[in-house]
């Protein structure tokens, strides 16, 4: 059986003992039906990772004992997702949580002059990233910045070295994904629906983003998001 897995943003290297959150205990106490002496893990999202012994098995402030603790390296890579809202929040949302599985590094949701969507719930996003990274037992969680305007992304990363790309359908010379050569950091447009604008587009070649297309078929929005991810994450 596998140790459980918790995320306390609050968890600072070289502490020994440490009372959960509420939320943590009562999913440990009253879920999970742990008891005094039980192990489990615990990462702050920053890196560090602990391995604790529970002591006292309260579901609204257990408290623990840190027996051993490791800082794990930061990835290699850095790939920052902007994407447009969607219409379906449910499909964004279900994006963000397989992005986060498979170790992105920022997830930015973009406003687009196509975009249709409902209202954003920061809060809901939020607890959906952490949950994926528990889930996923990953030591790094993801960077979930507040729906922004694509021409305010745009000037936000101006200055940004890494490389950047953005993906569109219009019938202009671009690059397939596939022929992209891995980088250690990237940066990736997708748009909404209806695709980007050609002034949008034109406004990030003239930020020097690179245009790619990501193959025959039109892809929905999160789905191309996956599906590029999948090409450019290094595993």
């Amino acid at each position: 059986m596998s140790v459980p897995y918790f995320y306390e943003p609050q968890l600072m290297a070289g502490t020994t003992h440490f009372t959960l959150s509420e939320i943590s205990a009562k999913h440990c106490v009253q879920v999970l039906r742990m008891k005094e002496g039980d192990r489990l893990d615990i990462t702050n999202g920053l890196g560090l990772l602990a391995e604790a012994t529970l002591v006292s098995a309260n579901k609204k402030n257990a408290s623990i004992t840190i027996v051993k603790e490791f800082t794990t390296p930061a990835p290699t890579q850095k790939i920052i997702l902007g994407i447009s809202l969607l219409k379906n929040a449910v499909r964004l949302e279900w994006l963000f949580e397989k992005a986060t599985e498979m170790g992105i590094h920022s997830l930015v949701p973009l406003v687009c002059e196509r975009t249709i969507h409902e209202r954003y719930k920061l809060e809901r996003m939020q607890n959906i990233v952490q949950s994926a990274m528990i889930q996923s037992k990953q030591t790094y969680l993801p960077l979930l910045m507040p729906p922004t305007q694509f021409s305010d992304f745009l000037v936000q990363n101006q200055s940004l070295s890494t490389i950047k790309y953005i993906a569109h359908c219009e019938p202009t010379e671009k690059i397939s994904i596939k022929e992209i050569a891995l980088s250690n950091d990237c940066l990736l447009l997708i748009g909404p629906e209806g695709d980007f604008t050609p002034a949008e587009i034109k406004k990030a070649l003239d930020q020097n983003y690179h245009p790619i297309h990501l193959g025959n078929t039109r892809l929905r929005t999160e789905t191309a998001g996956l599906f590029a991810l999948s090409v450019l994450k290094k595993f």
